[in-house]
C-alpha cells in the first residue's frame, strides 16, 4: 500500500497527464504544470481535502481553498470529493460545492457550477459519474446523479438526473440518448442535438 505522500504524488502526476491528454494546446509538461490554473486548483484541492478530513484542519482547509480561489478563479470546497484525473479547462468561474462527488476522468470547462438548490444540511450538490464532460457555463444543481459517460452541453441548466451515456442540453436540460458508436464519431456531440 502506498504511503499518503506517495499516493498524493501519484495523483498529481495523473492530473498533469490528464491535462496534457485532453488539451490539444498543451505542448509540454512544464507549460501545463506552470500555466494551467484549473490544474493548480485541483492540486490545491488534493491538499485541502486531506486537511478537511481532520477535525483540526477544517479552518485551515477553508482558508487555503479561498486563497486558491483568489489565485486561480476556481472555487472548490475542501469537502468536495474529486476523482482521479479531473481536468478543469481554463477554469475561471468554476464552482464546486461541499457535498459534490466527481468520478474519474471528468472534464469541466470554464464557468461550470456544481452547486446546490437548498440551504438544508446533508447532500445538496451533484454526483458525477466517470468520464463526464460538462460544457462551458453549465450549471448542475442539487443532489443529482449524473451517470457515467454523460455529456452536458454548454450553458445547460441541469436539475434532473442524467442517465449513463446521455447528452444533456438546454434550459432546463433535457436528456438525449446517443449511441456509443455515434458519440465516439462526433467531435462535439452537443452540436448535433
Amino acid at each position: 500500500m502506498l504511503r499518503p505522500f506517495q499516493r498524493l504524488a501519484t495523483e498529481l502526476r495523473e492530473d498533469l497527464q490528464a491535462a496534457r491528454d485532453r488539451d490539444p494546446a498543451a505542448r509540454t509538461r512544464l507549460e501545463v504544470a506552470l500555466g494551467y490554473p484549473g490544474l493548480h486548483a485541483v492540486w490545491a484541492h488534493r491538499v485541502t481535502h486531506r486537511l478537511w478530513r481532520r477535525h483540526w484542519g477544517k479552518l485551515l482547509a477553508r482558508l487555503a481553498s479561498q486563497f486558491t480561489r483568489f489565485m486561480t478563479g476556481v472555487e472548490i470546497h475542501p469537502g468536495a470529493e474529486l476523482g482521479r484525473r479531473l481536468f478543469i479547462d481554463h477554469g475561471m468561474g468554476v464552482v464546486i460545492g461541499e457535498t459534490t462527488e466527481v468520478g474519474d476522468d471528468v472534464t469541466l470547462f470554464q464557468g461550470v457550477t456544481l452547486g446546490g438548490r437548498s440551504m438544508s444540511p446533508g447532500k445538496r450538490h451533484p454526483t458525477l459519474g466517470n468520464r463526464v464532460t460538462v460544457g462551458a457555463g453549465a450549471k448542475v444543481l442539487g443532489p443529482l446523479l449524473i451517470g457515467d459517460d454523460v455529456q452536458i452541453g454548454a450553458n445547460a441548466v441541469v436539475v434532473r438526473d442524467g442517465p449513463p451515456g446521455s447528452v444533456m442540453v438546454g434550459v432546463p436540460a433535457r436528456q438525449h440518448r446517443v449511441s456509443a458508436h455515434l458519440l465516439g464519431a462526433m467531435e462535439d456531440p452537443a452540436l448535433y442535438i
